[in-house]
């Protein structure tokens, strides 16, 4: 799929725009909230690009540096609500149609991060933000 979106390239270029979306846009907010509890932003975007590589059969450097652990234990400690899943893919649509993923493949890499960010709740909706 990676050959697909172009190369590790328009997979950085897609990150550095969900990023920057994540820091500006409204949707973007309590993201970045749940990401300042962490590392932070820097962090994120540079383990986000490795992690995206292998997601999407590229390189595998994210996955031999942190093992096989599953996302889902991965965001474990992360209070994740039905609408943070919303508010993360809206950021990611508009990441993706900005970064020019052509509509065929743009509609297929979200269809999985769909699946991804919805299996990842673990809050109840409507519960206070953290």
């Amino acid at each position: 799929m990676i050959e697909k979106i172009g190369s590790e390239a328009a997979v950085q270029a897609l990150v550095d725009r969900f990023y920057d979306l994540v820091e500006t846009a409204p949707e973007g907010r309590q993201i970045l909230h749940l990401h300042f509890r962490g590392h932070g932003i820097s962090h994120v975007r540079a383990a986000q690009f490795e992690f995206l590589c292998g997601f999407l059969g590229g390189r595998r450097d994210y996955m031999e540096r942190v093992g096989a652990q599953s996302l889902k234990d991965q965001h474990a400690h992360v209070p994740i609500r039905p609408e943070d899943a919303e508010d993360w893919l809206t950021c990611m649509g508009q990441a993706l149609r900005d970064a020019g993923v052509s509509e065929p493949v743009r509609v297929q890499v979200f269809g999985a991060f769909q699946r991804a960010a919805r299996a990842l709740i673990n809050r109840e909706a409507g519960s206070p933000a953290e």
